[in-house]
């Protein structure tokens, strides 16, 4: 099967009063159709830019110099800002964290659902937009009455489900879902999630999940990315990378999750990550590495491929 996603080479940098910060670093990804990826890593690891660069929504100081997201054959990043505006919900969607945030307090889900697709397709008739919406939101298990409500009328879970109801409206190729569970209680978390999973599965759509909850990402996805520093360090199956991880990072990332027989022990990663404005030479994570060797400090690891686009970039599996 072709890949549906190819992301090749993609950087991303910020410039500050203080200077440069590279929030990514040549990053590739492949994904195929109705593939589920998760993307994991620390929090400024460049999981959210990534999802931003990949909808071309990265705003000043920030900006993308170099590399490409080919979705279907198309680059978007060589596209004008007129035929990406048609691309975003269409092709790639993107359901932010923090739907409260996202939605708009004074206009009724209804009008919301409305602007966003007429914004594709302006001379579509009222009814077939509202039965489009009536659809979108029996497929998120929301009650149709919930197009003439306002956000404040519903709970966290209830407007999660309706960002997700409008990222999936004009049934695109890939759903970015950016940390959707965050601030939700436990129960709600798997709602949104299973909500997610399901009208994924209806659409065909290749699913992308940004979160810091590995659990989740065990339960519910294909694969898993982990990010560190802006880099992508590990992508592999997910049965692999929570039994059999390769990376260092990946392996510390694994052993500091919670288990019971390990009550009152908190296993964390010494150090901190580094500053985007002052990357270690060589591979950035060998300052917190308990594997390190000496080219780790003056030279970036290549990238070892095994199968199907998974990869490990450590000096460990060079000669693999």
């Amino acid at each position: 099967m072709e890949h549906l996603l190819d992301i090749t080479g993609l950087t991303v940098s910020y410039y500050t009063d203080i200077g440069r910060a590279i929030a990514l670093n040549q990053v590739d990804l492949k994904l195929k159709q109705g593939e589920k990826l998760g993307l994991v890593g620390e929090s400024g690891s460049g999981k959210s830019t990534m999802g931003l660069a990949m909808m071309r929504m990265i705003k000043p100081p920030g900006k993308v110099e170099g590399g490409s997201v080919v979705i279907g054959g198309v680059d978007m990043l060589q596209l004008s800002d007129k035929e990406m505006l048609k691309r975003r919900l269409s092709t790639i969607s993107y359901i932010p964290q923090g739907a409260m945030n996202s939605l708009n307090p004074v206009l009724k889900i209804k009008r919301q659902m409305i602007d966003a697709y007429k914004a594709h397709y302006p001379n579509h008739k009222l009814d077939q937009i509202l039965q489009l919406a009536h659809e979108a939101m029996i497929s998120v298990e929301l009650p149709g009455h919930v197009l003439e409500m306002h956000p404040h009328e519903l709970s966290g879970g209830m407007n999660q489900r309706v960002c997700i109801a409008i990222g999936i409206l004009l049934r695109p190729q890939i759903i970015i879902a950016d940390e959707p569970t965050s601030a939700l209680d436990v129960v709600t978390q798997r709602q949104v999630i299973e909500t997610l999973n399901r009208v994924q599965q209806k659409i065909g759509s290749a699913l992308i999940l940004i979160g810091h909850d590995m659990g989740l990402m065990a339960q519910s996805m294909d694969k898993v990315a982990v990010m560190y520093a802006g880099e992508i360090v590990e992508i592999n199956d997910v049965q692999t990378v929570f039994t059999s991880p390769k990376h260092p990072y990946t392996q510390a990332l694994i052993s500091s999750l919670p288990r019971l027989q390990n009550r009152g022990e908190f296993r964390g990663i010494p150090g901190m990550a580094p500053s985007l404005y002052r990357l270690p030479n060589g591979c950035r994570f060998h300052p917190r590495c308990n594997q390190q060797q000496p080219q780790c400090q003056t030279t970036s690891p290549p990238k070892s491929v095994f199968e199907d686009e998974k990869y490990v970039t450590c000096h460990l599996y060079e000669a693999s």
